[in-house]
């Protein structure tokens, strides 16, 4: 397959490019490196993908770049890129996110209208379109109520994405992801940042309470979700729920740490944020029907994965401890 890989220098697209790689097919890759963080650590994602001659990459913007010529013979789309972060979706930033998340996808899906080469656009969506629900596990026939700006525009793209099939037939298919983890997490988020304090020996900073959950979801399985969604006919026009199975609080977290670690942790425990929901948990029974969706790696296991690969990103090598 020909595939397009939107956001391709993310935590997400960098390993989903390069399993497509390993399977054996043809990938161009596009990224803006916007500045939400530092671009090296997005350059250092690519270096595997750049080391295929079946990886092309395009550093533009999806709103200004040619999509006709980068779009021509694709059979699969990736999408996904996205200006991340709830709590930075707020005020002035707003903008960025409607033009990153909305318009950009709009103008994707109207690219792929004539293109007829394409056989499936899986599209990243987010659970927090949820919002604060607490009807336990959630299923995606739960009406969303995202309690953030960037909530609301990512459920915006996804029900773009729904439109355009109904009335155009595209083949779409919207995977709402929840706390996607492990190495390359982008360095704003929890896992991240509880890694290099620990390195730094820095107290851990948790907002909140700590009480709060969380379905975490390993990069690898949410990989495996979006080749199984491009390969099932069942999913065309799905919106569908792609969880961990390992819904479990911060304060669980902290402990995992403390035993990869091998001592005790300190934690500060600040001031709840806004647009952070309390609570998440998914009911992926639609993803496992249509394509078998089975999450594998252990919180555990994938905790420390990360843990490996901060380390490694600050320091160097690190044994995690049995």
């Amino acid at each position: 397959m020909r595939c397009l890989v939107t956001g391709v220098a993310g935590f997400i697209g960098s390993h989903l490019a390069e399993r497509l790689l390993e399977d054996g097919h043809e990938v161009c890759g596009v990224d803006a490196f916007v500045d939400y963080y530092a671009r090296h650590i997005k350059e250092g994602n690519l270096e595997v993908c750049r080391s295929s001659n079946r990886f092309t990459f395009v550093e533009g913007n999806l709103l200004d770049l040619n999509l006709a010529s980068l779009l021509d013979g694709v059979e699969w789309v990736f999408h996904q890129a996205a200006q991340a972060g709830v709590r930075a979706s707020w005020g002035r930033e707003f903008s960025r996110y409607v033009d990153c998340n909305v318009l950009s996808t709009q103008r994707l899906l109207e690219s792929l209208l004539h293109l007829k080469s394409l056989r499936r656009f899986v599209y990243a969506s987010s659970s927090s379109v949820y919002g604060d629900t607490t009807a336990l596990p959630v299923s995606e026939d739960t009406a969303p109520h995202p309690i953030s700006p960037y909530g609301v525009t990512k459920l915006a793209a996804e029900h773009l994405c729904t439109l355009y099939h109904h009335n155009y037939g595209l083949p779409t298919v919207s995977l709402r992801y929840f706390t996607v983890y492990g190495p390359r997490q982008r360095p704003d988020m929890a896992f991240h940042r509880f890694c290099k304090s620990i390195i730094g020996s820095e107290p851990l900073r948790i907002f909140d309470d700590g009480s709060q959950t969380r379905d975490f979801t390993y990069i690898t399985d949410v990989v495996e979700a979006n080749i199984r969604a491009a390969m099932s006919d069942a999913a065309t026009g799905q919106v569908m729920n792609i969880a961990g199975g390992s819904r479990v609080t911060l304060h669980d977290v902290i402990h995992l740490l403390e035993e990869i670690h091998g001592s005790p942790l300190k934690v500060v425990f600040e001031e709840k944020q806004r647009g952070d929901v309390r609570h998440t948990f998914a009911d992926t029974r639609r993803a496992e029907q249509a394509f078998g969706y089975q999450p594998l790696v252990s919180l555990w296991q994938g905790l420390a994965n990360e843990f490996q690969y901060v380390v490694g990103l600050y320091q160097g090598s690190y044994a995690i401890r049995a």
